[in-house]
């Protein structure tokens, strides 16, 4: 049954990379600029195709998704780092991971925070844990309920056949949606999630600035939503907001949102315990 589900999996993973691949590799340096403007050569991005189409079918079906999914921003900032002789997977956000079958898979869900805390905890529970992240900035709600299949169908094999820990958030990136389509968002994604057989965990949406009140904390009225959802589906809640909000003078970046080193560092020291402790509880 496993290898099937794998097989399964890998044909679904290679056919939605074909489509990508269809849509839009540039094929010229003219292209490359209208995708990416002045943020690759066309030398870089040969280096780039000489080196993931020599890859293994799985590994390139995944350089595929990646292509598809980073976007205009994200994806260049991934290619540069790729073709890196020293490049390692295990040090990137998005690297190919090679699982060990004997441990546990965890898969981070969510936006640019969580980006930016993926490979310290990922170090953080070496050893422990498979930990993978989305293959993208994942965004709002409505954009994750198309891609969620996608990026859930990720890893060599072990963590395609089952997640143990899904650790998701969802919030900057609906903060113009309406509270109840927020909700409902919610509710939907984590019926998806549910399928995978996984503990869920989901993370309170760190403080950010409302650009139109300078001072005051946006995420206030998106985590009253997000409570109430959790609460009411018995999904476990993260309060990584709590985690940093004392400290925000001192951790977080001058726009108000991301976060400096020191603030990433609390952040995954935190994720990671969470982690942990869910781990231990299984």
């Amino acid at each position: 049954m496993m290898r099937a589900e794998m097989l399964c999996g890998a044909i679904a993973l290679s056919l939605i990379a074909s489509d990508a691949a269809m849509a839009g590799e540039p094929t010229n340096a003219t292209e490359l600029e209208a995708q990416y403007g002045d943020k690759l050569t066309w030398e870089q991005y040969e280096a780039y195709r000489a080196i993931v189409d020599a890859l293994p079918e799985d590994e390139l079906a995944w350089e595929k998704v990646l292509e598809d999914q980073l976007g205009s921003f994200y994806f260049p900032i991934h290619l540069r780092n790729r073709i890196r002789p020293e490049f390692n997977p295990v040090a990137s956000e998005w690297g190919f991971l090679h699982d060990d079958p004997a441990l546990p898979n965890v898969i981070l869900i969510g936006d640019s925070i969580s980006r930016s805390y993926t490979v310290s905890v990922r170090r953080a529970l070496e050893g422990l844990a498979n930990v993978h992240r989305a293959p993208a900035n994942c965004g709002a709600t409505d954009r994750s309920l198309k891609y969620m299949d996608l990026w859930l169908d990720q890893g060599d094999g072990s963590s395609r056949a089952h997640w143990d820990i899904v650790y998701f958030n969802f919030g900057i990136h609906d903060r113009n949606r309406a509270p109840e389509e927020y909700a409902a968002n919610l509710e939907a994604l984590v019926e998806r999630l549910g399928q995978t057989g996984a503990t869920l965990i989901f993370a309170r949406t760190t403080p950010f600035e409302n650009k139109d009140v300078p001072g005051v904390d946006a995420s206030e009225p998106i985590n009253a939503v997000s409570d109430e959802v959790m609460a009411r589906l018995g999904v476990q809640v993260d309060d990584l907001h709590g985690a940093v909000v004392e400290q925000l003078a001192d951790v977080q970046a001058d726009d108000h949102t991301h976060f400096r080193r020191e603030g990433i560092a609390l952040m995954a020291e935190h994720v990671a315990g969470t982690i942990r402790e869910a781990l231990e509880g299984e």
